[in-house]
């Protein structure tokens, strides 16, 4: 079985997926897999550098995260064209990932953590077999994205360019709703597993 977690910045996916994690289910992190396929020696890494530049490199070699987050933020164009390379390449090592996991236990719950699951263009359910949205109010969010050393303009500038909470949980089999504490998130994770182990 294959769940994919999904929701927008700030909503807590990463500690929902955890909470999988510890539960037993495999994790496949798409953020992860997206900072691999772009380390130096990958084939991502040339096209990104060949068509940004060297603008977008760190002293080290390796791709400034920062800076070419900011070229592409404000700019679709810029950002559709950064993730008509990274997303296949993410694409061929989630495959990967997927294919020795199930070879290990082909019974495991394999959780894969995609940001944008329903916003890519494809049927979600070509990806995965059942979607879990996590879900916080706008504020949580901003609260949450400022935690990452974002001004508060900034935080709310992320959060309003992504699509709203409400639209992605209406492509969701499961939402789980993480404005509270940890216990009322682990609960609902519990019970959501629960009916993925049945």
């Amino acid at each position: 079985m294959i769940v994919g977690v999904t929701g927008s910045i700030g909503t807590g996916k990463s500690t929902v997926s955890g909470m999988f994690a510890e539960l037993g289910a495999r994790f496949i992190d798409y953020d992860l897999l997206a900072r691999r396929v772009v380390e130096p020696g990958r084939p991502a890494y040339e096209a990104v550098v060949r068509e940004f530049g060297g603008g977008v490199l760190l002293p080290d070699g390796t791709l400034d995260r920062a800076a070419l987050g900011s070229l592409v933020f404000s700019d679709a164009e810029k950002r559709a064209r950064l993730n008509a390379i990274v997303h296949p390449a993410v694409f061929e090592e989630d495959v990967r990932e997927t294919e020795k996991i199930l070879h290990q236990d082909p019974r495991a719950i394999i959780i894969k953590e995609i940001p944008l699951l329903t916003q890519i263009g494809i049927d979600p359910k070509s990806l995965v077999d059942r979607v879990v949205v996590v879900s916080a109010g706008v504020e949580t969010q901003v609260r949450r994205v400022m935690g990452r050393g974002l001004s508060e303009e900034e935080a709310r500038a992320r959060v309003a360019a992504q699509v709203p909470v409400c639209e992605t949980e209406r492509c969701g089999d499961f939402v789980i709703r993480n404005d509270g504490d940890l216990e009322s998130t682990r609960a609902q994770v519990e019970e959501v597993y629960r009916v993925l182990m049945a």
